[in-house]
């Protein structure tokens, strides 16, 4: 019975402390509202998730997140500073081809999430077969630099989450 009511429990979880970092007030109204939220998406959604994914490590998956909050904050200090101090002449713009060892459709989708959040780059495209992300970088002076980054900083860890 509950399973049927929360197909995916820790997408509820999620809703539901989205909800209050957003309204960011612990009303009964907001409490409503959220449960409710909490429990109709994942319901809605569920059939386009034929599986459940496995999540082979919670505190990997926390630690990981750690990781990208921090990496937001040193790329939009990298970014500030190409903005506003490199001469446009010297900024390297560059689309780079990533190939994507992770077989777990949640995963992939949480690397290019990972990248676009990352202000510098933004997954572009992704090839047919699922093997190849294009990303593009504002300044890359050496984009296989850049590839090799994130295949070790947050593909690997991914890997080790999902996999």
């Amino acid at each position: 019975m509950i399973r049927r009511l929360f197909p995916h429990p820790y997408l509820s979880l999620v809703l539901l402390g989205t909800w209050f970092l957003l309204v960011n007030q612990w009303k009964l109204g907001s409490l409503v509202l959220a449960a409710i939220l909490a429990i109709l998406i994942p319901l809605l959604t569920a059939p386009y998730w034929p599986h459940t994914p496995r999540l082979n490590s919670l505190p990997r998956l926390l630690a990981y997140a750690a990781l990208v909050v921090w990496d937001v904050i040193i790329a939009n200090i990298q970014v500030a500073k190409i903005v506003l101090f490199m001469p446009a002449d010297r900024i390297r713009t560059a689309f780079i081809r990533v190939p994507v060892d992770l077989k777990s459709p949640e995963a992939i989708a949480i690397l290019a999430g990972t990248i676009t959040m990352t202000p510098g780059t933004v997954t572009a495209d992704m090839s047919a077969d699922g093997t190849v992300l294009l990303i593009h970088s504002l300044h890359a002076p050496d984009p296989d630099a850049i590839r090799d980054d994130i295949k070790s900083r947050y593909e690997s860890r991914l890997k080790r989450i999902f996999e």
